[in-house]
């Protein structure tokens, strides 16, 4: 067994060596990239943050898009279960347990739920006719539905990437489920660099908007079928959004 064939998800890094040591340099420092090896959990806030702004959405929507729960009853299961888990771990998400993942992922389950009722209530409506007759709500609307879905799947790939983001930090996973450009060409980012909530959250947002893989890679089955689901609900809502809107305001 060769050493590369031994360390896996080394294997980009010790070809670029190679091959920059052929190139003639005269010493290539071998430090093993960092989401090869066990380093400090990511900070907690940027993560904190985006789960109350998804949450701030959901409180703006309209109750007719929030059926048939009341519209405070989502918000306040996320907001209870984002205090206990920004408790537990509060500067950095390097804390595991199988009670904190399972928190973690209802959390994200929720958000994910209630988006899609929203979702599909709003759709229904502009179907059926009564979306109402003003363009300004409905955008409003849609928009807060389309940014909830980005934060949502955001934290999906954070969530499941690798093992999550627990595995992650001890380093055991050697295969990614999802490949940012950092990992393919390890010699384009410095040797600290892993992926964080905000790579992912990026990854959501190119997904939502090109409607397919950009600059990163879906790699594993369940990441593709993701990044699927989400690309047609972006679609679905948008388009149908911005048609009806256009169709009020020439009327």
């Amino acid at each position: 067994m060769t050493d590369s064939e031994g360390r896996g998800g080394l294997d980009p890094w010790l070809a670029w060596a190679r091959k920059a040591e052929q190139r003639g340099a005269s010493r290539v420092p071998f430090t093993v990239p960092a989401w090869l090896r066990p380093t400090r959990g990511e900070r907690r806030w940027p993560i904190t943050v985006s789960i109350i702004a998804a949450i701030v959405l959901q409180v703006l929507l309209p109750p007719r898009l929030t059926e048939p729960l009341p519209r405070w009853v989502m918000p306040a299961l996320e907001a209870a279960l984002l205090i206990g888990l920004t408790i537990g771990d509060p500067v950095r998400v390097e804390r595991g347990g199988a009670m904190r993942r399972i928190a973690s992922i209802v959390l994200i389950l929720l958000l994910s739920a209630a988006n899609a009722i929203s979702a599909v209530l709003l759709v229904r409506a502009i179907l059926t006719g009564k979306a109402g007759a003003a363009a300004g709500p409905l955008f409003a609307s849609g928009a807060s539905i389309w940014g909830t879905n980005v934060i949502a799947f955001g934290l999906w790939y954070w969530e499941f990437d690798r093992g999550g983001p627990i595995q992650r930090v001890a380093g055991v996973s050697r295969h990614p489920d999802l490949m940012f450009p950092q990992m393919a060409s390890p010699q384009l980012a410095p040797p600290d660099w892993e992926p964080h909530f905000v790579d992912y959250l990026y990854l959501s947002f190119t997904n939502a908007t090109a409607f397919s893989p950009t600059d990163v890679m879906p790699l594993a089955r369940w990441a593709k079928l993701t990044m699927a689901v989400q690309s047609a609900v972006s679609l679905a809502v948008g388009a149908l959004v911005i048609a009806r809107a256009v169709n009020i305001l020439r009327t």
